[in-house]
């Protein structure tokens, strides 16, 4: 069956490719917009980072000093269970951690709403060229993938190193003997994984708002 005559099927493909080399493009163009999301991140996740590795730290000396250990880490702020053996964060600490990570999302969200507002002549012209809702949304998602990696991995390494160095200054060398470097790993693993679906919550929104906008608002809107 033939196509009415005048109608135009608008589809544009990209390959996962070439949609990672058009994001880090744009992420180049505007490199310090980026840095000011980049840095929130990495400051976010490294305070998280810190954190995490500070309880490993005291979670080794706890399995390894016994009554004694549990005596110097109560003394120091650690919140340890002395019947099951374990090691938490107080209260301050966990709201700290969960406002420093609301405020990095809250960041984020303003940032990339800020870089939508600047795009708006550019999204326009894609659409007008026939790119999708979802091509436009992926752009977007893969930015942020990129940009919460960066961030993340980065916050995570320094917020590591700046608590074993913390750890050998307060316990002493004992800090590294007895902590279990697997569980360092996977704090930092967990720290930025936290870091990257910020990221990537912090876009969802601004994204959904370029992916959807009508080609000669956004065209408009520039001017």
């Amino acid at each position: 069956m033939d196509k009415p005559q005048g109608r135009i099927d608008r589809l544009i493909t990209l390959s996962f490719a070439k949609s990672v080399e058009i994001s880090f493009k744009s992420l180049r163009v505007r490199f310090f917009r980026s840095m000011i999301t980049v840095s929130s991140l990495v400051l976010a996740v490294s305070f998280l980072a810190f954190v995490l590795v500070n309880l490993d730290v005291a979670s080794g000396l706890l399995a390894h000093g016994g009554r004694d250990a549990a005596t110097v880490l109560s003394a120091a702020g650690y919140d340890v269970d002395g019947s099951g053996g374990g090691v938490s964060m107080a209260a301050k600490e966990r709201w700290i951690v969960f406002l420093s990570l609301l405020v990095c999302t809250v960041g984020i969200i303003n940032a990339q709403l800020m870089s939508v507002t600047e795009r708006f002549s550019e999204i326009g012209v894609m659409k007008c060229l026939g790119a999708l809702d979802s091509m436009i949304l992926r752009l977007f998602l893969l930015e942020a993938a990129m940009q919460g990696l960066a961030g993340s991995l980065a916050g995570a390494v320094l917020g590591s190193l700046f608590s074993l160095l913390t750890g050998a200054v307060r316990f002493g060398l004992a800090a590294w003997v007895h902590v279990s470097w697997l569980g360092v790993l996977g704090s930092v693993g967990l720290a930025t994984l936290a870091g990257c679906l910020l990221s990537l919550l912090g876009v969802l929104y601004p994204a959904l708002v370029a992916a959807r906008m009508e080609p000669i608002n956004a065209i408009r809107a520039e001017h």
